[in-house]
């Protein structure tokens, strides 16, 4: 018979705070042992009486009579709250009041998880109030930050609470449905990992349970339900509101992220008025900020702390009159700067799509977009990211198009668009789109992908299909082709193929089906 649930939390806790406490004393975190700030366990009162565990990190030597700025870090899913500990010590040794809680529903706060719900929102305010009534912090200066699922508090937190004056959202999410749900697809392995990760590490709600088996069930009748449930919990849909607000925002998240993709983020990000931020990098969903959250040395949290120095200390470090977009290629490179999303892509090239493809459904061709994390830490650490014998690819349930050979390198930034007229067989279908870069033997290296799900479609009439693919960054070698891939099934999403199903693929004269890639300037 094992501990129970609680102890085992309590068990975890503990050996978490044990190895940043260890970390810091073997050096892990330098910024840390340089000045003796005061670090305090207490719980905190969020709303409707639930306790949230948190720590609060104060400034060595503050005392009744000076204000200094606070910072507010909301947990990431299924982590315990000292979580950002390391960067806490580094932020207080710089002048910040810190506080970070652990969210409601996960290990021992109180409460249910409801996925930055209404309680979470106004959790976030509920700290704030309590660290300006018990901390030496200034009303007029606070922020928020927080990766992943403490990224999404934090957006909607400014969006609701008009004291936060600035924050960096982390890994996160713009648009929760526009993540899971892309292209009208499940993203299974995601949300698999998310929902095993809180059953285990905290008590989803019965709510958030209902949606889970919905979601993986693909009950349809409930789609508007699951739409709605994720507007209301999308920082998107409270756009004007943040806007009105008018706090400082910084976005980073990664080209791999296999749980937030980049699109929904760039597409929010162009359209805040605000002071704002965006830098994108390799990677999947929060490994870039990882090693710092252990005290080494982080450029996303770097420039974490130069945005709240600038924003909230008024310090002149330059950081407003930088590039405020920043991108990092995966095939190795430093940032490159550009003053907009739509810069990023000087221009773009159309690959045709020429002819007639059937293709039959339900089997695997061999292109995959990998496994959740995995893959795209292999393609971060390695430049390794999955691959595909494009010669091989089985056309039976692979339809294949290449470019020609390019005789300068590609260099392949934003978004690529899929354009093409799609016959199905059965009302319901899925295909799954990959860009690939494809070297003198015929190795596809992945560049990026997207799923697309229809349904309720008449078999035998054709429609128009439009896809964006993920976001990336990526410079195709001189000597390489471009190929676009389409299957049906992929482990990462759910598939809705009929048994027997075949997609046609066609190019009318005057509707031409292709592939247009974002490039930039040569």
């Amino acid at each position: 018979m094992g501990l129970p649930r609680k102890a085992l939390r309590t068990t975890a806790v503990g050996a978490v705070s044990a190895t940043l406490v260890a970390g810091s004393a073997l050096g892990l975190a330098p910024a840390a042992q340089a000045a003796p700030n005061t670090v305090r366990f207490v719980d905190i009162t969020g709303d409707g009486g639930t306790i949230l565990k948190a720590n609060v990190v104060t400034p060595a030597g503050a005392g009744a009579g000076r204000r200094h700025p606070l910072l507010v870090l909301p947990t990431s899913w299924a982590t315990p709250q000292i979580e950002y500990l390391a960067q806490a010590q580094k932020l207080a040794d710089a002048g910040y009041v810190v506080v970070t809680y652990n969210t409601r529903g996960f290990w021992q706060s109180g409460g249910h998880i409801e996925v930055a719900g209404p309680p979470d929102v106004a959790d976030a305010s509920k700290v704030i109030d309590w660290a300006l009534a018990n901390t030496p912090s200034d009303a007029g200066r606070v922020g928020m930050a927080g990766v992943s699922y403490g990224a999404g508090i934090t957006l909607l937190a400014a969006a609701h609470d008009r004291r936060v004056r600035a924050v960096a959202a982390l890994s996160g999410w713009a648009d929760l449905i526009d993540s899971i749900y892309s292209g009208r697809t499940q993203h299974s392995q995601a949300a698999a990992l998310l929902w095993g990760a809180g059953q285990l590490t905290g008590r989803p709600s019965a709510e958030l349970q209902q949606v889970f088996e919905d979601f993986f069930a693909s009950n349809l009748e409930k789609e508007p339900e699951l739409i709605a449930w994720g507007k209301k919990r999308s920082p998107a849909a409270y756009l004007d509101r943040i806007n009105d607000n008018g706090a400082a925002v910084m976005l980073a998240n990664a080209w791999g992220d296999t749980i937030f993709p980049p699109n929904q983020y760039a597409d929010f990000y162009e359209k805040l008025t605000v002071p704002k931020r965006l830098s994108l990098r390799p990677g999947d969903h929060a490994t870039a900020e990882a090693t710092g959250l252990l005290g080494l040395p982080n450029d996303v949290w770097a420039d974490t702390g130069r945005w709240f120095d600038h924003h909230l200390r008024g310090v002149d470090n330059g950081i407003d009159r930088e590039q405020p977009v920043r991108l990092k290629a995966r095939t190795g490179g430093g940032y490159e700067g550009y003053p907009d999303w739509k810069s990023v892509a000087a221009t773009s090239r159309k690959i045709d799509l020429a002819g007639s493809v059937t293709i039959r459904t339900n089997v695997n061709s061999g292109a995959d977009g990998g496994v959740v994390f995995l893959s795209n830490i292999l393609d971060q650490i390695a430049q390794l990211p999955p691959t595909a014998s494009i010669p091989l690819l089985p056309r039976r349930w692979a339809a294949v198009w290449q470019s020609g050979k390019y005789a300068t390198p590609q260099r392949v930034r934003g978004t690529a668009k899929l354009h093409t007229t799609l016959t199905p067989t059965k009302e319901s279908g899925t295909l799954v789109a990959y860009l690939y870069d494809v070297g003198p033997l015929g190795l596809g290296k992945l560049i990026s992908n997207a799923p697309y799900t229809f349904h309720g479609r008449t078999p035998g009439q054709p429609f128009g299909v439009d896809l964006e693919l993920f976001s990336t960054a990526y410079d195709v070698p001189a000597g390489h082709r471009l190929a676009l891939v389409v299957d049906t099934v992929d482990p990462l999403y759910i598939e809705h193929n009929p048994s027997g199903a075949r997609l046609t693929f066609s190019s009318p004269a005057n509707d031409p089906s292709y592939v247009s890639i974002p490039l930039r300037e040569q």
